[in-house]
């Protein structure tokens, strides 16, 4: 952040005592470690996740890791990688995620470790009435953001969050047609906000257009939602058997243990030869 601010003559941040966050949190009686899950197209409640990679040849199961419902998927996920890489001396070309994992920080965390990434697709959301941000093009030479009528947002600023901030000159948009669906700011002027890894993020969605990045993603469908899928109905993975974050550990690592040896006795077991026509 220090380093985009300076590039764009901006001053440093003054340093800023950290503050705990007081917020209120649901927090199940009869079993606190697991964390409430609020969801689009799941159910709400008291959950566990179970962070699972598999490798993308056989599928076999790489690793496993537990947390409560309310960790984001991508919070754990660079700290897993780098554990298989070093664990098991893996090398990993390239990985295939779901939209969850769509952030700039892991399509930026992927590029420092020479890994191509494939990120499914997530609909962006924008308030109701007003424009998307997708209508408001970023020009790369000018660092800057052209808006439907024609109007370049220039910088102004990059906050603590790592977000640069363009913004119009109200001035002009005071008379634009398009003002009352551009934004509802008092002062007439738009605020386009851009993350200083935002060019990463934009290389792994490209990747995800391309033929192999369709070819690997629907190689992640058949191999990890395969893994849950088979871990939900045939090894318990519907619920949490026991309470507390460790237990339900082990109960997450002695399923992937099951699966895998299957996977490995299928994978070692001779092919039968078939029958001269």
């Amino acid at each position: 952040i220090e380093e985009d601010r300076a590039a764009h003559g901006k001053k440093p941040l003054k340093v800023k005592e950290r503050q705990a966050i007081e917020k209120e949190t649901k927090v199940s009686s009869t079993d606190p470690d697991a964390g409430y899950m609020v969801r689009e197209g799941k159910p709400k409640g008291f959950f566990y996740l179970d962070h699972r990679t598999v490798d993308g040849k056989l599928g076999i199961i790489t690793d496993s890791h537990t947390t409560a419902a309310n960790v984001h998927d991508s919070i754990p996920y660079l700290d897993r990688l780098d554990r298989q890489r070093k664990r098991f001396d893996l090398r990993v070309q390239a990985v295939g995620l779901d939209a969850g994992y769509a952030t700039a920080a892991i399509a930026k965390g992927l590029e420092e470790r020479d890994i191509l990434g494939v990120t499914g697709y997530r609909r962006p959301s924008h308030r109701k009435g007003y424009l998307p941000k997708r209508k408001y093009l970023y020009e790369k030479d000018l660092d800057g953001y052209r808006c439907p009528n024609g109007q370049l947002l220039t910088y102004a600023t990059t906050d603590r969050n790592g977000y640069r901030h363009y913004k119009s000159d109200p001035q002009k948009c005071r008379n634009c047609p398009l003002l009352a669906s551009c934004t509802a700011n008092a002062n007439n002027q738009k605020t386009v906000t851009r993350h200083v890894w935002q060019d990463a993020r934009e290389r792994a969605d490209a990747h995800r257009l391309s033929d192999w990045g369709k070819a690997l993603y629907k190689r992640r469908q058949e191999t990890v939602e395969r893994s849950f899928a088979d871990a939900k109905q045939l090894h318990g993975h519907r619920y949490a058997r026991f309470r507390g974050l460790t237990a339900v550990k082990v109960q997450c690592l002695l399923a992937a243990a099951a699966q895998n040896i299957k996977k490995i006795a299928l994978a070692m077991a001779p092919k039968p030869n078939p029958l001269p026509s």
